[in-house]
């Protein structure tokens, strides 16, 4: 996809709803563009890197068995085509 703004402006990254996170690491060990890191003291991921994450892609939302990935509606990429 092309944007007509920097990666920076647009909002999309996951979020972790930790209430539901159980730090099973697949979200973690899933992303190959280094958005996750690791809490080794919460034993818990941590979005580090939320500008890393390709826009559009929520492939390690499918990976959270405990649906604690979220992601904004799609329908908000439309504002920075």
């Amino acid at each position: 996809m092309d944007f007509k703004v920097k990666r920076e402006e647009i909002p999309w990254y996951p979020t972790i709803d930790q209430e539901k996170c159980t730090g099973c690491g697949n979200c973690h060990d899933f992303c190959i563009h280094g958005v996750y890191s690791w809490n080794e003291e919460k034993d818990r991921p941590v979005i580090a890197h939320p500008y890393q994450c390709v826009v559009g892609c929520s492939g390690c939302r499918p990976q959270c068995l405990n649906e604690a990935i979220n992601f904004p509606l799609l329908s908000i990429l439309k504002e920075y085509r």
